[in-house]
């Protein structure tokens, strides 16, 4: 296999064993990565076993102990340095995710600095992780609280978003002073060994971070989770997935953060500025060939402006490139052959149910998986998706007749991730989008990731919050410490 990668054979520069215990391991079985944009192999990888993954975890419960015990200064130097050496590698990082994610180079330079954004947040905040200090109800004691890490974690993380997601949670977990297990997507376990081998030049001591590829997900996973040494699970993906890791982490009463699917609606009222929601909906629809838990699911639009913002729409919809993530193009390939058979035939059943194919709906002949930016429109809201998240470049538009019919279709839903309203009056914003029922709302934006932000959904979309303050917290314990003090007269006496 001659492929390259920042012009450098990609063996040379990539890991291709698994990480544990400070240093790289082969494996008896391996498995392919496949360049979607090309539908060709890119290299192969360690699989990782059973074993080796109980390895792994050991190896993060050894180092424990003593990475709890580095100082807020010392924690902090290692990820400033780490820092660093990510941004000197920009280049590499955002060939190898278009290689095996397929995104456009634009997208993953874009993903690359919001990746080393977040992992900088989270390198200043880890001096600034404090309790609180307070008189008992009753005197006579100080009620203090403080924190402790959780223990050692295990991240899984998805292939839509290689860097962002390891990033994301491993910054925040080893920030806390919690090690960790990273169960990479095998789709995309290239990104995530570059990141790590990041954290090895930059001299995270062994066992604090470790890197797992396998082709036996479950399997892997599950010996993990059953394991009661480990005390969290942080999951990105479906929400499938996310409900059978819950029952796992139960029998241990495990710490569980989950990010799981979404049901976007996209809201365009009467008074809004139709040019600038159509311009946010083709971003937050097409980013990422639609693959994305926060993308656009549902367009639902007011009936005064969906004429305009449909034609408006569906012309930059046209537009659109498709190719190769490599080449200048808007929109990459669908991760996987499965999957874009899966969009086609989904299409099809939006068009049975009633749905009118404005642009699109067809494979895209030749070598990668890709599929048509599609849009198809309803003559009103319908249930036609069902709840169903697309995950692909396919936008459905939905007239409804009033703000209130808006808000109702908008909730119903059993996700609660991201939603979008757009209105040129703030009072109806903050009215409207305090009544929809998610954990993230976009006003007059289509794109909300942000360090500084909770990131995070409700009902079936998830548990937890990643970024923000609260990120960090969500690795970690609060303690109370009830402490007895003698009183003011006993003191002074």
């Amino acid at each position: 296999m001659q492929v390259k990668v920042h012009g450098v054979q990609l063996s040379e520069v990539v890991p291709l064993g698994l990480f544990i215990n400070g240093a790289w391991r082969a494996s008896q079985d391996r498995f392919v990565v496949v360049n979607p944009g090309t539908g060709a192999v890119l290299t192969d990888v360690a699989s990782a076993s059973i074993c080796d993954a109980r390895d792994a975890l050991e190896a993060a419960v050894e180092a424990q102990d003593s990475w709890r015990a580095y100082s807020p200064r010392a924690r902090a130097d290692l990820f400033h340095k780490a820092h660093r050496l990510l941004v000197s590698r920009a280049d590499l990082f955002a060939e190898t995710m278009t290689l095996e994610s397929g995104k456009p180079l634009t997208e993953s330079r874009g993903e690359f600095k919001l990746s080393a954004e977040f992992f900088l947040w989270y390198a200043e905040q880890i001096a600034h992780l404090h309790g609180t200090f307070a008189d008992g109800s009753h005197g006579g004691y100080r009620v203090v609280a403080t924190h402790q890490p959780v223990g050692p974690c295990l991240l899984i993380t998805p292939w839509n978003f290689p860097l962002l997601m390891i990033a994301r949670k491993a910054g925040a977990a080893l920030a806390a002073g919690c090690t960790v297990v990273t169960k990479s997507a095998q789709e995309t376990p290239l990104t995530s060994a570059l990141f790590v081998k990041v954290l090895e030049d930059a001299g995270f001591p062994k066992g604090v971070i470790n890197l797992l590829h396998t082709a036996d997900a479950a399997g892997v996973s599950s010996a993990l989770m059953s394991d009661r040494r480990l005390r969290k699970v942080s999951f990105t993906g479906s929400t499938g997935v996310g409900s059978t890791l819950l029952g796992q982490a139960s029998e241990h009463i495990m710490n569980a953060s989950m990010e799981l699917g979404g049901d976007g609606p996209f809201i365009v009222l009467d008074d809004a500025d139709v040019d600038a929601a159509v311009e946010h909906a083709i971003a937050c629809k097409f980013r990422n060939a639609g693959q994305a838990c926060v993308a656009a699911n549902r367009i639902i639009v007011h009936q005064a402006v969906e004429e305009e913002f449909t034609r408006k729409f569906v012309e930059r919809a046209k537009a659109l490139r498709v190719g190769n993530g490599m080449e200048a193009v808007d929109v990459g390939p669908i991760i996987s052959e499965r999957q874009r058979d899966r969009v086609h035939r989904m299409v099809v059943r939006l068009a049975d149910a009633g749905g009118e194919i404005k642009s699109g709906g067809n494979v895209v002949a030749g070598d990668g998986y890709f599929y048509e930016p599609t849009v198809v429109r309803f003559p009103k809201a319908s249930d036609a998706l069902c709840g169903d998240e697309l995950f692909a470049p396919v936008a459905v538009i939905f007239p409804v007749q009033s703000t209130a019919e808006a808000i109702d279709f908008a909730n119903d839903t059993r996700y609660g991730l991201a939603a979008y309203i757009f209105t040129k009056d703030i009072s109806r914003a903050i009215v409207l989008g305090e009544r929809l029922d998610f954990g993230m709302v976009g006003i007059n934006r289509g794109i909300m990731a942000d360090p500084a932000a909770p990131f995070g959904g409700i009902k079936a979309s998830g548990l937890g919050r990643e970024g923000g303050h609260e990120g960090i917290y969500e690795f970690l314990e609060t303690k109370y410490l009830a402490l007895t003090v003698k009183s003011e007269q006993e003191i002074l006496a």
